[in-house]
């Protein structure tokens, strides 16, 4: 009965706020009103799976950005949603603008297709990336490519990196905890918890070359690795979903992610 709940409410909210985001983008073709959709659509999912969002850090420049963070779980994208400030625009997988409803609002919204199996389209998605920063819009980027299967930060990809290079922006690092507890890769079954994010501060980009461009790297994984934090409540939450205590008796920190 949960897993249908929670289904179903993710099917309607993506039906009425996609066709909303839709509708709205073909009428102010910015694609300023996905942005504006997607903050309620991802609030009803979260409220829905009894997921909650915490989030601290730094003050965004007033300019454009690159928000480079970790990947864990699904729950990523509506946490970041929740959390990140104004307008931004997201590079995403070719596979999701194939999603009925949410494929067509994303593609019209001006998020940016990647083909991760063709290395020229690839740098083209970089290069028109680039050009949306340079345009004013923030870019959101996952680092490592892919979820990582049990939590641990996997390599960075470089062509972020070159796209950072390219567009001349700062690269905010932005960490998650606690996403892959609440739906794990693989896995259908959404638990109650929490989910920290941190925006760290951000890394000027004009200080490096393609040449220094590993440097850069280990300086945004740094900044990523800083903002893990304690999942003192997300474990609790866990073991309260599993039925093997409450808030009173349990104590323990899940610590760092895993």
């Amino acid at each position: 009965m949960r897993r249908f709940f929670h289904a179903s409410v993710i099917a309607l909210s993506t039906l009425v706020f996609g066709m909303l985001a839709i509708v709205g983008c073909l009428i102010i073709p910015n694609g300023n009103p996905l942005i504006w959709c997607a903050r309620p659509w991802a609030a009803s999912i979260l409220w829905a799976c009894g997921v909650r969002v915490r989030a601290r850090g730094v003050v965004t420049p007033a300019g454009p950005v690159l928000y480079m963070t970790n990947h864990q779980s699904h729950f990523d994208v509506l946490a970041l949603i929740k959390v990140l400030p104004g307008q931004y625009r997201v590079i995403a997988k070719k596979e999701l603008f194939a999603i009925p409803v949410f494929g067509w609002a994303i593609g019209l919204a001006g998020f940016i297709r990647i083909d991760r199996d063709n290395r020229e389209a690839a740098f083209q998605s970089l290069d028109r990336a680039a050009e949306k920063i340079r345009s004013g819009v923030s870019v959101v980027i996952f680092a490592e490519g892919t979820r990582s299967p049990d939590g641990r930060l996997l390599p960075f990809k470089k062509g972020g990196f070159m796209l950072a290079l390219r567009a001349g922006a700062p690269v905010v690092p932005v960490s998650i905890s606690g996403s892959r507890a609440v739906l794990a890769r693989d896995s259908l079954d959404v638990r109650p918890g929490a989910i920290d994010v941190v925006l760290g501060a951000p890394v000027d980009t004009t200080a490096y070359t393609l040449e220094t461009r590993d440097a850069l790297m280990a300086a945004v994984r740094r900044g990523v690795e800083a903002g893990f934090t304690d999942l003192r409540d997300l474990d609790l939450a866990q073991r309260e979903y599993d039925g093997d205590g409450d808030k009173e008796d349990a104590g323990s920190s899940a610590g760092r992610p895993v």
